[in-house]
């Protein structure tokens, strides 16, 4: 057992002085309640005998009656008791609420219909109110928003292989067509039948131009432009486009379309300047929340993907907004290259890093 106490013996000047150092940043963390602290160490209190995180919100014990020990086992082994409020002998409070919120969800992703909030709560084993407030925190959308996704998810997956709209929509759990329907556009970009058969009788118009950042295309539908792809290969990016609606009616470039590209290509070349243009964006409740975040990042400023994930109002969702960066098909209108790793560093990036790169730099960031 090793405690952090006040030396009772002579030692070299350097130890004694780091100790005393180590000593009152401890003490500073548990009066500030540092939650950054927590798991680093543990403290006791002599007067009640129990032993609490540096965050522990209990009333604060004076300072002469602390003890520190680096890990629960040796506070036990001291004698005492882990605290009741704090349990520092348990998951963090956030990795409790992510466990509890995954455990809900799961619940969610396996009922043909959405569970009532009370269920979804005893399963997280907190009140309704608690966990509404929780479930948002922690995934930045409703348990309900969050069932609507996952069920217009299935939708999209099941329609080119369903009967009818009708069969996927029920199936999907949907207890009314019309409760699909009245959200459909948004998150497919086009109407759940047209979808189903790829796209038959949309009219996607695109064009494949040139940039200094390799070849870029342009697609846009009826609602607005859908697609800003980059890449090395031309064909590569026209069949990344097909394969998504392979039977859609594809239209080259016409004079009125090539002045769209040629905007666009402008965006590229000067990012800052910004798109003033229509989009028929498309994606799930949580990605359009993460790409409008990605939206307000100005021209010349980074943020990393847990600002982001703050900012969207689910701090614990820093892999969901990974992935909704990822999965964003509008490149550099949708600025994702503006997302960087929380040290500052480049991390992936679809269109390849070194195109992240130039376009950070074009903007002088």
């Amino acid at each position: 057992m090793q405690t952090i106490e006040c030396p009772t013996r002579p030692e070299p000047d350097g130890q004694a002085g780091h100790q005393a150092t180590e000593h009152a940043a401890r003490h500073a963390a548990v009066a500030a309640r540092d939650a950054a602290a927590d798991g680093r160490f543990v403290y006791a209190v002599r007067s009640t005998g129990v032993y609490c995180r540096p965050s522990c919100p209990s009333r604060a014990a004076r300072p002469e009656n602390l003890r520190f020990f680096a890990t629960c086992a040796e506070a036990e082994a001291a004698g005492f008791r882990p605290c009741r409020r704090c349990r520092p002998n348990e998951p963090a409070l956030e990795a409790r609420r992510r466990a509890a919120v995954a455990r809900a969800c799961r619940l969610i992703d396996a009922s043909e219909s959405l569970p009532g909030l009370d269920a979804l709560a005893e399963a997280a084993g907190m009140s309704p109110h608690h966990f509404h407030r929780v479930f948002r925190a922690v995934t930045g959308i409703t348990p309900k928003a969050y069932a609507e996704a996952k069920r217009a998810a299935r939708v999209a997956e099941t329609l080119r292989a369903a009967g009818s709209v009708t069969e996927a929509i029920f199936d999907a759990g949907y207890n009314a067509s019309s409760r699909f329907y009245a959200g459909a556009a948004g998150r497919l970009g086009m109407s759940p039948d047209t979808y189903r058969r790829g796209g038959p009788g949309t009219r996607i118009r695109f064009a494949v131009g040139a940039c200094s950042l390799g070849a870029v295309l342009v697609a846009a539908t009826g609602r607005g432009v859908c697609a800003i792809l980059l890449g090395d290969d031309p064909d590569a990016l026209v069949r990344d486009l097909q394969d998504r609606f392979p039977r859609a009616e594809f239209e080259g470039g016409d004079p009125d379309f090539e002045t769209l590209v040629a905007r666009v290509v402008g965006l590229v070349e000067a990012p800052a300047e910004g798109l003033d243009l229509p989009l028929d964006i498309g994606g799930t409740a949580f990605q359009q929340r993460v790409w409008e975040a990605l939206r307000a990042i100005p021209p010349g400023r980074t943020a990393s993907y847990a600002e982001i994930a703050r900012a969207v109002g689910a701090p614990a969702a820093v892999r969901a907004v990974a992935q909704a960066c990822g999965a964003n098909a509008l490149a550099v209108a949708i600025p994702c290259h503006r997302v960087v790793r929380s040290d500052g560093a480049l991390s992936g990036y679809r269109w390849g890093v070194d195109r992240k790169r130039a376009l950070l730099d074009r903007e002088g960031a």
